[in-house]
């Protein structure tokens, strides 16, 4: 899919503002692979914030840009190649637009305006260690005291809990005829008295995830969104979100395949590893042509989005493509550099974790893409359910 004229110009706009004003040394790391934290997409964020583009998906009343899908798509792809930072999605993707739909105007002039300039880190309270695939188990429990949810219980797997200023987390309020039913949303201050995090070191050796336990955590029943019991609709409407990410996504799997490319070309040199060489990069070329019909396919969904059609399987079949891709380029990667890395290598929480050995971590953290925003299970699941009924 070609620009047009008009979105030449501005993908040329945006290029220039971003080469311009995206700091250096956050770009050298987002380039290098290293774990980009809270503080670089913050920043990041508040400049974009200052210059109107702090939400590209939000409506133009609460601080959006007013862009059309096919600009969304050209400003997250610019943003790729200029390794700009991630933005931070649980608020900007996730609840904001969740606020938007469902909140109050009370929580919507609250909270809204501090997601947008970056004031606020928000994280995901849904999995727990019983309900994880199966959201609907959760137990974690909020029981109406006054004017207070009292919550007790426990969530897993809560990336950047020990970062974030928010949760949104669903809570049991009450039982139904099936378990989605009682399913409440409410959003949780990090700083709240009987609130614990709790680190999980990952595989890769840093700090992501998180055990988050509540006891006797008091919340304002005026932080609850919408109804008591009906979260699981607004629940719904975040994961749909969710699932478009991968879309998002396709941008900067072009760029990782290319630093695989550079990786190859200067860490497999000598007649000795032509061989090695070769191997390396015909896996690669395979990459290449799976990431072009990928490509096409966030395209086509692009366009169904602009002319408000159903994008229909196409956000689970490019996290399921793509997760089983991203984990092939870094293993590439680290097989190109691995002879090296390898003996570098050291675990952060050991000590040095030095610049040379980016492609070890990374490919070790590959190994959850294919769990994380609902595993490659599920996805086979929802496409066969969509092609072939129940």
């Amino acid at each position: 899919m070609s620009d047009t004229a008009d979105l030449a110009e501005f993908r040329q706009e945006v290029s220039d503002f971003v080469a311009a004003n995206c700091p250096a040394d956050i770009r050298a790391r987002v380039a290098s692979y290293h774990k980009i934290g809270v503080e670089d997409q913050l920043a990041w964020q508040r400049i974009l914030a200052q210059k109107g583009w702090g939400a590209s998906t939000w409506p133009v009343e609460w601080g959006g840009t007013g862009w059309s899908v096919r600009q969304r798509f050209i400003f997250d792809e610019v943003q790729a190649e200029f390794d700009c930072p991630p933005a931070p999605h649980q608020g900007l993707r996730h609840i904001g637009p969740v606020l938007i739909a469902f909140g109050s105007p009370e929580q919507q002039q609250a909270f809204l305006p501090r997601i947008l300039d970056g004031s606020d880190f928000w994280c995901q309270g849904y999995s727990e260690p019983n309900a994880g695939s199966d959201l609907a188990n959760l137990g974690t429990n909020a029981v109406l005291d006054g004017d207070d949810y009292v919550v007790n219980g426990q969530k897993i797997w809560t990336t950047q809990a020990h970062e974030s200023q928010m949760m949104f987390a669903l809570v049991r309020t009450g039982r139904g005829d099936r378990k989605q039913h009682g399913i409440s949303l409410l959003l949780i201050p990090m700083d709240s008295p009987g609130l614990e995090v709790r680190p999980i070191i990952s595989i890769d050796g840093w700090h992501h995830l998180n055990e988050v336990f509540f006891t006797d955590v008091r919340v304002p029943v005026a932080n609850r969104v919408g109804d008591e019991g009906a979260a699981w609709t607004y629940a719904k409407f975040l994961l749909d979100r969710e699932r478009l990410g991968p879309v998002h996504q396709v941008p900067g799997g072009a760029v990782l395949a290319r630093r695989v490319r550079e990786l190859i070309e200067t860490e497999v040199t000598g007649p000795a590893r032509q061989g090695e060489r070769a191997a390396l990069l015909g896996r690669l070329a395979r990459v290449d042509s799976r990431l072009m019909g990928l490509r096409r396919l966030g395209e086509e969904a692009i366009e169904a989005l602009a002319a408000d059609r159903p994008v229909g399987l196409s956000p689970s079949v490019i996290k399921l493509a793509f997760g089983a891709l991203f984990q092939e380029l870094t293993e590439i990667g680290a097989e190109a550099g691995g002879r090296r890395q390898a003996l570098d290598f050291t675990p952060p929480e050991q000590g040095n974790h030095p610049d040379e050995a980016e492609w070890l971590p990374n490919f070790l953290y590959q190994r959850a893409r294919t769990i994380f925003g609902g595993t490659s299970e599920v996805q086979r699941n929802l496409i066969s359910r969509r092609l072939f009924g129940n």
